[in-house]
């Protein structure tokens, strides 16, 4: 496996890419967005490391134009931000996963590792599922011709599912990637707001579309309603101008 790292802080880079070596990984190190670009571009990475905060180009401008040049290697974002609205801006660039700082090495290298067993992921604007649409750049979510009224947790979650449709994520896996920073909750908040997207996405027009995996943690799927209405099969598109991006 192949990482770049793209780090500004010297130090950090460097003990990075040390413990990355000494676990068997090959890891290449960028100190500039500008750098990681002509990198990303030309050299094939299993995944890429990627700090918020650079000189020159910031990490979140640094994403949207890597997925602008179509590198579609999975990102990882370092970042000192546990803001709601930070990782809704990383997810709408283009972000696949975030791991705040300080952290431990060894989740560092198991997050790097469950980002490439991945692999690369279709970064698009428009997610959609069934009748169920989700515009990541706009922030804005319908099911059918309905505008839904969602929270950005809400928001993070649902696109979380709706990147993985018709695949049973854990708790856990949800958590990770709506929730990252806030490690003292526990797994049932996603029960409670997976109950909040239900009410919202589900309910009121009589769809099933989030189902409840038994011992696992919940996936997303087409229900019935939707796949009468537009045909079988989960889809994902986009409507967006050629000039935009989208991840995670």
């Amino acid at each position: 496996m192949r990482i770049l790292v793209v780090e500004d802080e010297v130090k950090l880079a460097s003990l990075i890419r040390r413990g990355l070596r000494e676990d068997g990984l090959l890891a290449d190190v960028a100190i500039r967005g500008e750098d990681a670009l002509w990198m990303a571009v030309s050299t094939e990475y299993d995944v890429i490391v990627l700090d918020v905060m650079l000189p020159g180009i910031d990490g979140m401008e640094t994403c949207r134009r890597l997925r602008a040049e179509g590198v579609q290697a999975p990102i990882l974002m370092l970042t000192a931000r546990g803001e709601v609205r930070d990782r809704v801006a990383g997810l709408n660039v283009g972000a696949d996963d975030y791991l705040a700082k300080p952290f431990a090495f060894a989740e560092l290298v198991a997050r790097l590792h469950a980002l490439a067993r991945r692999g690369p992921i279709q970064h698009l604007p428009v997610l959609q599922t069934g009748d169920l649409r989700l515009d990541l750049v706009a922030h804005r979510a319908w099911r059918g011709a309905h505008e839904l009224d969602l929270s950005a947790r809400e928001f993070l979650l649902l696109a979380t599912l709706m990147r993985h449709p018709g695949a049973a994520l854990t708790r856990q896996q949800l958590l990770d990637h709506a929730w990252e920073g806030e490690r003292e909750l526990q797994s049932n908040v996603v029960d409670v707001y997976i109950g909040y997207l239900r009410d919202k996405i589900d309910r009121p027009f009589g769809r099933s579309s989030i189902e409840t995996v038994r011992g696992v943690g919940y996936r997303l799927v087409e229900d019935e309603a939707s796949e009468r209405s537009r045909g079988s099969g989960t889809k994902i598109h986009t409507s967006a101008p050629p000039d935009s991006r989208l991840t995670a």
